[in-house]
């Protein structure tokens, strides 16, 4: 190839149009056509700073990339302003019809006369073959990245065109209830973005039967916020006392001070946390099965049912280098056994967070008992360490993503479709537990191992565990689950629209001024930045500048979004029981979600890579790592083209699916969990039918809970305290009471304390049962794939048989 240069008047602009000669490095091959489709003219924009030119070595550097990109045949146009060069790069049309021709099955075994039917190529499949190339490693052994960190470049981006539609119709808040157009999505994103709304619009609309029930299952509780027996019996229980419950606190507590907590906690502890709890069991496996018959759809739609993840990655390698070597699958069991040791140790680690806030918590009720109110240091020690949990879930998100990326790259998978599968576990994994740690320990730890009055369990021998709440455990559920959950979706979304634009972690090659400035103010900062230092001459470059000014895209900017959406899922199905108003705080918080994104991807953000996609896969292709100029961040490798981890039909599963399916099991387990040890539901069945005053037969006169709270809370006579302080101002009160059950005498545990134990487990082992026999009968009631699809694909088949026949 030669250049051909041709500059305009006084010097502005400079174009270099690269043209193709004889002995150019494309194979000799009957190459089908392929009909672009009308779009930009220049697919890519490299920008670098003009203080390059002033290095000898940098513009060598320039040269020879741009020289490497020449053979491989691309043309580029060279454009300068005050600050920056850009460099506008188009792929020569022979790279598409290169890949129509190895992406495109012959229609028979003998050569065709007549020349084919040119093959459409979208704009979305322009971009993903350049960018693709552009971030390949070159014959200097330099990748795009590597000259990032050489300052020789400083971002590379498609730009943003005919987003007109997308803006007026989708992109604007007042948009907010109407329909996704994912047609238009698909055709501007391409199919990963297109399916991530498809499902989370397709979620955000099953979450309405979830959030009404839920709805319901706790405004019901307001029918018997007065009438309940047992909140009855608190508020009247003036000469019950409650024991000292800290160091600090050494007051006997009338029970009647706990009224309001107790019928608060009556609101989501009733029977129909039972119902509710089986009901979202069922309500995970219908979501998940009509998506998927929802995606068959989509998929049949744009005919991704012939598209095979493996042929295309292999395709693209080869576009890109002719000699090409295909990678052989490897397995080491010395790797897998470091990668599980260190996986282990992370979880560990996220396990010890979760006792560094126990301990947190039992130092704060020192604390708090000389700052607040006795009445009033419970509830703030539950509100502050809901806070200090959430603070820990944003740091070890960080780390959690760091020590996953860099297992992935030391496992060494074949293709990046098994690094992306391998990463989305990994990190989930370890995300789940950052999550939900603290939860697990509140619902089924938590003041369970602290002995008894005058025989406490110590930290360090010297602070009491914190116990539960005087209303008991599940109310300290509920807060905690209410708090993190508000706060994950309130402040999310607002970080996403004001937060940094950057991330922290994933700092750019230099420091820049708007690092933590918000997204929309950084956005304005360098808009007008760019305004006071002079108008751009000519729309073409005008055009550039308005889209390198744009917020860059993290790696990570997809996967994030499907990663905060399945921990929401988690706090929507795992610890439901305790929480019912959490898949009502999901629908909102999706509604505000799905405009955001589309406002983020279409107005505020450079333009994202377009993905190929047949299903809710993982994270962005190795190669949509440099997208938007995040060019320092960690990278799952180099060279490799993302693809879904599903079947070349349509029997797979991604890897989100899978996440799905698992979180949907656990939900069940731990619900389970907290109605039989957690709530109060098993020890006021066990009262009613076995202990209270109908255990004989009902009585219309007597409600059969009449005794409950007397009969629950074992007596501890304050003679017995070991330590004589705690008797001060209590020479009134003889005895006092505790949440457990023990005897007066010697405090063990009497038998009904074991027969409500095996109640609990056989109530456990049998809500499993009948939880997961629901999922397995809608799974099996509603098919994956519609019989209209299947049709559908059995005409196809039958028509190009046919075809060939004649």
């Amino acid at each position: 190839m030669s250049p051909i240069s041709v500059c305009s008047p006084k010097g502005e602009e400079s174009l270099r149009i690269l043209v193709g000669t004889e002995g150019d490095s494309f194979p000799l091959m009957e190459i089908n056509t392929c009909e672009t489709e009308a779009s930009e003219q220049w697919d890519y924009v490299l920008v670098a700073n003009l203080r390059t030119q002033r290095n000898p070595r940098q513009v060598y550097q320039q040269q020879q990339f741009l020289e490497e990109l020449k053979t491989k045949g691309f043309y580029y146009k060279v454009m300068e302003d005050q600050e920056k060069m850009f460099f506008g790069i188009r792929a020569d049309s022979r790279l598409f019809d290169l890949y129509c021709t190895l992406l495109t099955e012959p229609e028979g075994p003998a050569p065709r006369v007549e020349l084919a039917k040119p093959t459409l190529i979208l704009a979305t499949t322009r971009i993903r073959i350049v960018h693709f190339i552009l971030s390949s490693k070159m014959a200097a052994a330099d990748t795009f990245q590597d000259l990032v960190k050489d300052g020789v470049f400083e971002a590379m981006f498609p730009l943003h065109k005919g987003e007109e539609d997308l803006k007026k119709k989708w992109a604007q808040w007042g948009n907010m209830f109407q329909e996704q157009p994912l047609d238009d999505i698909r055709d501007y994103f391409g199919e990963k973005v297109a399916l991530y709304f498809a499902w989370l619009c397709w979620y955000t609309r099953m979450l309405v039967p979830a959030a009404v029930v839920g709805l319901i299952i706790f405004l019901s509780g307001f029918s018997l916020f007065d009438a309940s027996q047992i909140s009855k019996e608190i508020c009247e229980a003036h000469n019950i006392y409650m024991c000292p419950r800290g160091d600090d606190s050494r007051r006997y507590q009338p029970l009647s001070e706990t009224c309001t907590f107790a019928k608060l906690t009556h609101l989501f502890d009733n029977e129909g946390t039972v119902v509710f709890a089986i009901f979202m069991a069922g309500w995970a496996t219908v979501f998940l099965e009509l998506w998927k018959r929802k995606r068959a759809h989509v998929v049949l739609h744009w005919d991704l049912y012939g598209w095979d993840e493996d042929q295309e990655e292999m395709a693209l390698q080869l576009i890109n280098c002719p000699d090409y070597q295909l990678p052989l699958q490897q397995h080491s069991y010395v790797r897998s056994t470091i990668i599980l040791i260190v996986s282990l140790l992370m979880i560990c680690l996220l396990i010890g967070m979760a006792h560094a806030l126990v301990v947190y918590r039992v130092l704060a009720v020192a604390l708090f008992n000389s700052a607040f109110p006795k009445k009033q240091v419970t509830t703030a020690v539950v509100v502050t360490g809901a806070l200090v949990q959430y603070v820990t879930i944003l740091i070890m998100t960080k780390i959690n993503k760091y020590v996953a990326l860099k297992l992935c790259e030391f496992e060494k998978p074949r293709t990046f479709s098994e690094r992306e599968s391998k990463f989305t576990v990994k990190f989930f994994t370890l995300q789940f537990f950052a999550h939900f740690s603290s939860l697990i320990y509140i619902a089924f730890i938590l003041g369970r191992i602290n002995g008894h009055p005058g025989k406490s369990v110590r930290l360090l021998g010297v602070w009491k565990l914190e116990e539960c709440h005087l209303s008991g455990c599940m109310m300290d559920l509920f807060l905690q689950m209410a708090i993190i959950m508000g706060l994950k979706q309130t402040l999310s979304n607002c970080m996403e629209y004001l937060g940094p634009a950057l991330s922290p972690s994933l700092p750019p090659p230099r420091p820049h001024p708007t690092l933590f400035a918000p997204r929309w103010l950084a956005h304005k900062c360098r808009s007008m930045r760019a305004k006071l230092g002079g108008t751009a001459q000519g729309p073409e470059l005008r055009h550039w500048q308005q889209n390198y000014l744009l917020n860059p895209v993290n790696t990570f900017s997809l996967f994030d979004e499907f990663m905060e959406m399945m921990i929401q899922y988690g706090f929507t199905t795992i610890f439901v029981a305790a929480f019912p108003l959490a898949p009502l705080l999901a629908f909102f918080s999706n509604l505000v979600e799905i405009r955001l994104d589309a406002i983020k991807m279409v107005r505020l953000q450079r333009r994202l890579v377009p993905r190929k996609a047949k299903d809710i896969g993982t994270w962005p292709h190795s190669y949509h790592r440099h997208e938007a100029g995040d060019h320092n961040s960690p990278s799952l490798g180099s060279g490799h083209v993302q693809a879904d981890k599903a079947s070349p039909c349509y029997g797979g599963l991604g890897t989100w699916l899978q996440v799905l399916e698992i979180i949907g099991v656990l939900a069940v387990i731990a619900n389970g969990m907290v109605i039989a040890f957690t709530s109060e539901f098993i020890p006021r069945m066990l009262y009613k039918y076995r202990y209270g005053p109908c255990r004989q037969g009902a009585h219309p006169a007597v409600d059969c809970l009449t005794g409950y709270i007397n009969y629950t809370l074992p007596v501890f006579y304050t003679k017995d305290f070991q330590d004589p302080v705690e008797k001060e101002g209590s020479e009134n009160v003889t005895e006092c009471r505790y949440r457990d059950y023990g005897n007066a005498q010697d405090h063990n545990f009497p038998e009904q304390s074991w027969v409500l134990l095996a109640i609990r487990l056989a109530f456990l082992i049998l809500f499993e049962h009948v939880a997961l026999c629901i999922k397995l009968i809608a799974a099996w009631f509603v098919p994956d794939i519609p019989q209209s699809v299947k049709n559908k694909v059995l005409e196809k088949k039958d028509q190009r048989l046919r075809e060939k026949m004649r």
